[in-house]
């Protein structure tokens, strides 16, 4: 599933298949209109649009995410694990001095993060195409690392193996900052709206299982497995707890 194309031409069919080649299969089918296709990329990388699809959380959002990755930080290499739309990767350049590494599997989104960057900090962002599933980098080769709105587009096994290789890159006294949606948000108002529900569900196939993961839990199952512990330290909350920011840092 990691980077698997279509089977054979007869099942592949739909339009996704022609952005099949070198991606998941689950990315090429579910999200290539907005992740792959070069007018979805252009159409989505505006801020009123990031801040659109995010109910109007998005500056919110990534502030903490910025403050929650730079307060305090631990002394070491900061790997942003898949680009993200709209301010992130320049915000992170601006608050840092040194490189920051950026890897994803879409040469696409690379480029158009770049395009984002003056010449100066092109020079110090250090971009990798790789799948979060399996890195290339070396055990605890970083001090941070920060995932912004990934873990709910991917299937279930493409998450665990995800999760699994940033812990095994994160090194002991390492802080993970991930944003995502919060658990099951019964009691807000867009998930009771049925309309609502039905379209993010129909965008995002993989969110309503997301929103049953005890992330804390996951996290510390795989550090158990890669003898390390996790714990949680901060978590922020946003729009009745449809949205949030969690910091994990691993026990040194």
């Amino acid at each position: 599933m990691s980077s698997k194309q279509c089977e054979n031409s007869v099942s592949c069919s739909g339009v996704w298949c022609r952005f099949s080649d070198g991606h998941p299969a689950y990315l090429a089918r579910h999200y290539w209109w907005a992740y792959l296709w070069r007018w979805g990329v252009w159409f989505f990388d505006h801020q009123p649009i990031i801040n659109a699809i995010l109910f109007g959380q998005y500056k919110k959002l990534s502030h903490r995410a910025l403050q929650d990755c730079m307060k305090s930080r631990p002394a070491g290499r900061l790997l942003q694990l898949t680009c993200a739309y709209g301010s992130m990767t320049p915000a992170l350049l601006n608050a840092m001095e040194d490189e920051l590494y950026l890897m994803d599997v879409a040469e696409i989104q690379l480029n158009a993060t770049r395009k984002k960057l003056t010449d100066a900090d092109k020079q110090r962002l250090l971009c990798a195409r790789m799948n979060a599933e399996f890195l290339a980098y070396r055990n605890d080769a970083f001090a941070t690392v920060l995932i912004f709105f990934l873990l709910h587009e991917l299937p279930p096994d493409a998450r665990e193996r995800s999760i699994s290789e940033a812990i095994r890159v994160l090194r002991p006294g390492g802080r993970f900052v991930i944003t995502e949606y919060g658990a099951c948000p019964k009691k807000n108002l867009l998930w009771r709206f049925y309309p609502t529900r039905w379209v993010l569900q129909h965008l995002e196939p993989f969110l309503e299982r997301f929103w049953q993961v005890d992330l804390a839990a996951m996290l510390g199952e795989h550090a158990k497995k890669q003898g390390k512990v996790i714990k949680q330290v901060d978590e922020f909350h946003c729009f009745a707890e449809f949205y949030r920011v969690s910091v994990f840092e691993l026990e040194p």
